[in-house]
């Protein structure tokens, strides 16, 4: 039985206009090639780099919503490789004096949270390496955690809520399709609890899929390994995510071979300069606080909470829907407008692939919607053809009705002329319901609301059917 021991290292391109050590735009997409570079990111000879503030303070926002210790004086460091996207043959990152130190997120203990900058891009085509330098000095933030994962489930849950945290601090997208946020995973096993095996490190996880296959892909692999008389090398692995394996890449490089020291032409910064109070004051509420809260004041399921806190956008629109749902009928059903929330519009915006932000479906129109089915003056069936009208004009419900003329129709005078016209036409359904197949007053309901295009009250319908059956 081998016991597995997992750290991650989690890089994250930040959300900053410009770039980390010069004024070039912090925009790889938007332009083609090599666009958005200067001396600086392009490591032209007496260039000087000056730091850039809104990253710092991205990183420590972020350092006080795990609980880490924001450090009092920190300062840059040079790390040395050669590699061709990296334009100086070093990087500018810490190692000595990170912004964080500390932290806890889902049970995992925060090593250290810091900044540095970037690499290039290359393109290989038709045989040629290309290199786009648009990325180069891009803020990158680097978080590392103690090896306290056990599985490649834990891996992914750690991975997914980190991506949550950042986008409810807005300080990156850490869309990981787009390379905003990549995963690298240092894993190794051992037989005796509390000694660790020899550490291997597997890069290339570019989706949460490929965290969870390639740790546990590297788990097996170590334990067959070892259990075959075979011996664990430390190094770096990439995934192949085509045929589910991981592939050596390079012997791993420990702290001595990058010849850190301090950066010379930044200098130490003194963190008491910024307004540490009010960057702690603007981290807002966090996804597990958010859960908490939507459960306990809503009412609904952890499970559906989770479907809300994974967009805070989806997750704002309902709470302003749910209040405008009590202001218009008390007695409403919270979980009712849940559903059509994350059900019937999550599906037309879906369908049209647009965010909840560009609906035209205002929160108080959803809102009004759900109160006249609970007051009884829209059946689900209207309300739901109602809906994407509503979608495509953004008019609201009630105005919809008035032109429409849409409306439940209650009058008993009315709706026995339509059960008498039911039980006529279907002699074997009303023959199965008298035998006691309940099934059968279902189908003669479903006629009638089809009948009257889902404006009959369900409720009398029924009523007035079992009376004249009996």
């Amino acid at each position: 039985m081998y016991i597995p021991t997992i750290g991650l290292e989690i890089h994250v391109e930040l959300r900053t206009n410009t770039k980390m050590f010069c004024q070039c735009k912090n925009a790889t997409e938007e332009t083609g090639p090599n666009v958005n570079v200067c001396p600086i990111c392009l490591a032209h000879p007496g260039a000087l780099p000056v730091a850039n503030r809104a990253a710092i303070e991205s990183v420590i926002r972020l350092g006080y919503a795990l609980h880490g210790k924001i450090a009092e004086r920190s300062h840059f460091d040079r790390k040395s490789y050669f590699y061709p996207d990296l334009p100086k043959g070093y990087q500018i990152s810490q190692y000595e004096a990170p912004l964080v130190s500390g932290g806890m997120l889902k049970d995992v203990r925060i090593t250290r949270v810091h900044l540095e900058e970037d690499t290039a891009r290359l393109a290989h085509v038709n045989g040629d390496t290309l290199v786009d330098y648009n990325r180069a000095g891009v803020p990158l933030m680097e978080l590392v955690t103690e090896p306290d994962i056990k599985n490649a489930e834990e891996a992914t849950a750690f991975a997914k809520e980190l991506q949550l945290i950042l986008r409810y601090l807005r300080i990156s997208d850490a869309d990981m399709e787009k390379g905003q946020m990549r995963v690298e995973a240092n894993i190794s096993v051992s037989k005796k609890s509390g000694e660790l095996g020899t550490k291997v490190e597997v890069k290339n996880l570019n989706s949460f899929r490929a965290v969870h296959d390639a740790i546990k892909h590297e788990l097996e692999r170590q334990e067959a390994l070892l259990e075959s008389g075979g011996k664990v090398i430390q190094e770096t692995r990439g995934w192949d995510d085509k045929n589910g394996v991981t592939k050596s890449q390079r012997s791993k490089e420990s702290a001595h071979d990058y010849r850190y020291f301090p950066e010379p032409d930044l200098p130490e910064m003194d963190l008491s300069e910024l307004d540490l109070p009010a960057l702690k004051e603007s981290v807002p509420e966090l996804p597990e606080e958010k859960r908490s809260r939507l459960v306990s004041s809503y009412g609904i399921s952890r499970e559906d909470a989770e479907v809300l806190i994974t967009d805070k956008p989806f997750a704002d629109y309902f709470e302003q829907a749910v209040s405008e749902l009590k202001e218009y009928e008390p007695k409403a059903d919270t979980q009712t407008l849940y559903n059509y929330l994350t059900s019937d519009l999550q599906g037309i915006i879906k369908e049209k692939s647009i965010s909840i932000s560009d609906v035209k479906i205002l929160p108080p129109h959803l809102a009004r919607l759900v109160a006249f089915i609970a007051q009884g003056k829209l059946s689900s069936r209207l309300a739901k053809d109602m809906l994407p009208k509503m979608f495509e004009t953004g008019i609201d419900p009630e105005e919809l009705m008035k032109d429409s003329g849409v409306a439940i129709i209650s009058d008993e005078k009315k709706l026995k002329e339509i059960v008498l016209d039911i039980i006529e036409k279907n002699p074997k359904v009303v023959e199965d319901y008298k035998k006691g197949k309940g099934n059968a007053l279902q189908f003669l309901i479903g006629q009638g609301m089809a009948k009257t295009k889902g404006q009959a009250d369900p409720a009398k319908l029924q009523e007035l059917l079992k009376k004249e059956l009996s």
